[in-house]
């Protein structure tokens, strides 16, 4: 049976288990959104075993964790999915052709909540929901804020509300369920070990 070692996860650390390599054989498109690509792939194991997986391929998110020393400032907003309401980092999609995660991250926190960033530095990279998606997620802090105008993107971020939270706050609003965003809570935690 084929065995090799993820090519991805953390650079240092743990060892991580060898695993089985299952070899595509092809893919079959089911339909396409406005950027996502909805697809089956067929795979198989070097055992001759095979499987087939629906998946939604997405280009990518970038999501900022704006820090200004004290808190962290977040965006409230209806997410559709969701069916509500959600308190979460600003983050957008790797949609403009050639720009950077961090470029993205940047111009995700001025648009959504009028902070621009002087300082970008990564903090971790993450997919989302592997079990259905290639989504990657880059999160960034963001520090060194400046107050610009905001340019909300979209009905759902026009009618967003902008909070700041200290940690103390936000460990609260993790305890009481208030905060259920997983790329939030990936953000903050990425944050507290930086700090």
């Amino acid at each position: 049976m084929l065995r090799s070692r993820p090519k991805s996860g953390p650079r240092s650390g743990p060892t991580l288990p060898e695993t089985v390599v299952f070899q595509l054989l092809g893919r079959r498109r089911l339909g396409r959104g406005r950027f996502l690509t909805f697809e089956r792939s067929y795979h198989v194991a070097g055992d001759g075993a095979w499987m087939a997986r629906d998946q939604v391929h997405h280009p990518g998110s970038a999501v900022v964790v704006p820090w200004d020393g004290e808190r962290v400032h977040l965006i409230s907003q209806f997410r559709a999915p969701a069916g509500r309401v959600l308190l979460e980092l600003p983050a957008g999609k790797l949609d403009v052709a050639g720009e950077p995660p961090e470029a993205t991250a940047a111009r995700e926190c001025a648009e959504e909540l009028g902070l621009r960033p002087g300082k970008v530095t990564l903090l971790h990279r993450c997919y989302t929901s592997p079990g259905y998606t290639d989504e990657i997620s880059w999160v960034y802090l963001a520090e060194d804020l400046e107050e610009v105008p905001a340019q909300p993107q979209g009905i759902e971020e026009v009618a967003s509300t902008k909070v700041a939270m200290t940690l103390e706050e936000i460990a609260r609003a993790f305890e009481t369920g208030t905060i259920e965003d997983a790329k939030t809570i990936l953000g903050i935690y990425a944050l507290r070990s930086r700090l």
